[in-house]
């Protein structure tokens, strides 16, 4: 039994799926694509909705630090990433790496892990656009009534709560219209995320350009506020739960590498994909972290949509930049819940491939190239957790999963150097075994900074996740099936 458990999937076997026929998936996808698909899904909530969030929980100014811890640590995954992209190009990301590193139950653990990561994340972000579309329109002068304009639950200190709403349907609604465009396939989406992607760049420059003239230096005193008494709240406690929080602004990497198969130079585009999409990232938050604070007192931008909050607080001075901001911040958080659903329904695909979920979610439309009910599903999920859940408990989730997936693909690149040494690696990553160790260690210590509660969500996920896979995925499994 325990040898079935930590049973692996031969590497080259996975080698040998990546350079077939794909089952129908198309390689559609440049190394350009990729830039603009890690930018279209990294630059999203992190800048337009955890920014304000993060700065008034936790970390005050010191915000741009802990996005500077983040940026790091998601450099050295990054480089792990890079590696396994490009030597296993196939569907899957870290769900299909581990399995040829680390068996099948960690496997599966990883690709429930990755699930979560992708479905929470979609949602999370599905509510951040709600946001600002509800404050686009109440500067038309529309107000959407209170039945369908929040989530239906909230959850406090005291547990957790109905607020009155039946549903939060614009984030509902944009889940639909996205689910909508991913199944008119890959060409499709990556097109409409490239005009998404030129739009909310855009958007952010003219924020920091014509912000910078609106700093109050006040604004940043003092800049690592001090801490209340409890962990995470302020000091440098609250920097580093702030990086544990903002880890999240950087997942659109992670989703890079689900479109392996579909890409048509793996080998060479993935490494430069991930890396160059992760730097653009990485300085624009700290720029738009450092002019957002700057504008406006950390303490006020507890708000779904504080750079929206931060040019209506200036007055009349920048009134016409805000709409713009807005509008910018709508089409760039569809852009990310475009890629986190794609990735979302990649991950789909890999694991019923692998016979661990229903046949149905490895069915591909040959016309389109599409996993079509993996797709419809994500589209049903996602728009449900977005309908019915807060953005903060969304966020926490997300933020758990990401950086265990990332921990776990740090280590798993020291123990297929040990196991395969012999693998061709088109991308190395370099100064083995500094950089997996110390990268795995930022995000290990970033989910020590989370708190319990999220940890307690995490631990009931797995245990619904690993009643899946002794009821259903240990008596479908095509490797045992094989062996």
């Amino acid at each position: 039994m325990l040898y079935k458990l930590f049973k692996k999937k031969d590497v080259f076997a996975l080698l040998s799926e990546s350079g077939g026929s794909n089952d129908g998936l198309r390689r559609s996808l440049s190394m350009p694509h990729l830039v603009t698909l890690g930018i279209g899904a990294i630059v999203g909530t992190g800048i337009f909705v955890i920014t304000g969030q993060a700065a008034a929980e936790y970390a005050g100014p010191a915000l741009t630090i802990s996005f500077l811890i983040s940026g790091i640590g998601c450099v050295l995954a990054g480089l792990c990433y890079a590696e396994f992209a490009a030597m296993i190009p196939v569907s899957g990301s870290v769900y299909s790496y581990s399995y040829a590193t680390i068996g099948e139950l960690l496997a599966w653990f990883i690709g429930w892990d990755l699930i979560l990561e992708y479905l929470f994340a979609c949602s999370t972000v599905a509510v951040g656009w709600s946001g600002y579309a509800q404050s686009l329109l109440q500067g038309w002068g529309l107000e959407l009534p209170h039945s369908i304009a929040g989530s239906t639950f909230e959850h406090t200190a005291a547990g957790w709560t109905l607020t009155g709403s039946i549903i939060n349907f614009p984030a509902v609604f944009i889940v639909g219209v996205v689910a909508t465009f991913l199944l008119g396939g890959i060409r499709q989406s990556a097109l409409v995320n490239n005009i998404i992607v030129v739009i909310k760049v855009s958007v952010i420059l003219l924020f920091v350009g014509f912000g910078l003239a609106h700093i109050d230096v006040g604004n940043y005193t003092p800049y690592i506020p001090e801490n209340t008494g409890e962990f995470g709240h302020y000091g440098w406690s609250g920097v580093l739960r702030g990086a544990a929080a903002v880890f999240f602004a950087f997942l659109g990497f992670d989703a890079i590498s689900t479109t392996a198969q579909e890409t048509r130079n793996p080998q060479r585009d993935m490494p430069r994909g991930i890396l160059l999409s992760l730097l653009i990232c990485t300085a624009l938050y700290v720029a738009v972290t450092a002019v957002l604070t700057g504008i406006t007192s950390y303490t006020e931008l507890h708000v779904d949509a504080p750079i929206a909050y931060a040019i209506d607080s200036l007055g009349g001075q920048l009134a016409w930049l805000s709409p713009l901001i807005k509008l910018g911040a709508i089409a760039g958080l569809s852009s990310v819940i475009l890629v986190m659903m794609l990735g979302q329904s990649r991950i789909y695909y890999a694991i019923s491939k692998d016979g661990l979920l229903p046949r149905l979610f490895s069915r591909v439309n040959l016309r389109r190239g599409v996993p079509q009910n993996a797709t419809i599903f994500a589209g049903v999920a996602t728009g449900l957790a977005a309908g019915l859940f807060p953005l903060h408990v969304l966020n926490e989730l997300v933020c758990i999963g990401t950086l265990m997936a990332f921990a776990i693909v740090c280590l798993s690149i020291l123990v297929l150097r040990k196991t395969q040494p012999a693998l061709k690696r088109p991308f190395r990553v370099p100064l083995v075994p500094f950089i997996p160790l110390l990268g795995a260690a930022i995000c290990i210590i970033q989910m020590v900074a989370l708190p319990w509660n999220t940890w307690l969500r995490l631990i009931g996920w797995t245990a619904l996740g690993l009643i899946i896979y002794f009821t259903y995925g240990i008596r479908h499994s095509k490797l045992h099936k094989k062996s």
